[in-house]
């Protein structure tokens, strides 16, 4: 399938089902992997910032990164829908949206992300006229980390709930054929998932209250172990298995007696 039908595919999950099942990679074996074992979407997503680039946050950053990361990424996607995360300052503008989202698709993505819900309906309607597939975002937004001063659940009161009902109406008004929404409280995530007539995806909204969920892969395969979200789940301890093996070389190597040790 082309990435229209693939996008026309997920949208239709609404309504027909299973839940959508989404995960993050970075690289070539990473996505190949997700590819191979029937994940329905790969995000090259930001979060590149901190479980790759060591970064303390989302926001260093660049559309530069991006691209990068999109291309050794798609090279392992075959069936999945590729989305490239926009990163912060590449979507201040129209234009600016646009051009970036470009390099995006010509990098090997299908479709692109972005943070934000009213603020960004304008910028949706100008990638959508340029037939470039978007997914909305709201609820807790990283690239604002800074100026919120640190992550917070979203949605804790009808007033947060009804300015996230109005962004995600507006992003699927503008054409967003699917909304990311992240850290936001179970019941407000089941209010705009009741009300949005595009596909919700969840991270960090609780089990079975979005039409599907994504996960950080690196959270769920227990790679990065410095920082782990309350709401993530690991189904393995992939740090804990790389350092046993790297000891075991390592005591291989002291242990072995060169040969001309020996003679």
């Amino acid at each position: 399938m082309d990435a229209t039908d693939k996008c026309a595919a997920l949208r239709a999950r609404k309504t027909e089902g299973p839940p959508i099942a989404a995960l993050t990679a970075w690289d070539y074996p990473t996505a190949r992997l997700l590819d191979e074992s029937g994940v329905d979407l790969i995000l090259v997503g930001d979060s590149l910032g901190m479980v790759v680039l060591g970064f303390p946050d989302t926001t260093h950053v660049t559309i530069e990164h991006m691209t990068h990361h999109v291309a050794a990424a798609a090279r392992g996607c075959q069936r999945a829908l590729l989305v490239g995360d926009l990163p912060i300052h590449s979507y201040d503008t129209d234009y600016a949206t646009v051009r970036n989202a470009h390099l995006l698709i010509e990098a090997g993505a299908e479709a692109v992300k972005l943070e934000g819900g009213v603020e960004q309906a304008g910028k949706v309607k100008a990638l959508t006229e340029e037939g470039i597939p978007v997914i909305g975002h709201v609820g807790m937004l990283p690239q604002r980390v800074v100026e919120e001063g640190g992550y917070r659940r979203k949605g804790r009161s009808a007033a947060e709930l009804a300015i996230l009902i109005e962004g995600a109406s507006a992003l699927e008004n503008a054409g967003c054929f699917s909304i990311v929404l992240e850290s936001v409280v179970q019941e407000s995530a089941r209010r705009i998932t009741k009300q949005a007539s595009v596909p919700t995806i969840g991270i960090g909204c609780g089990a079975g209250n979005c039409d599907g969920e994504i996960a950080v892969t690196s959270d769920v395969i227990g790679s990065y172990p410095w920082f782990v979200p309350p709401f993530a789940i690991s189904h393995a301890d992939v740090a804990g298995e790389i350092r046993k093996s790297v000891a075991a070389y390592i005591a291989s190597c002291r242990e072995a007696t060169p040969s001309s040790a020996s003679s």
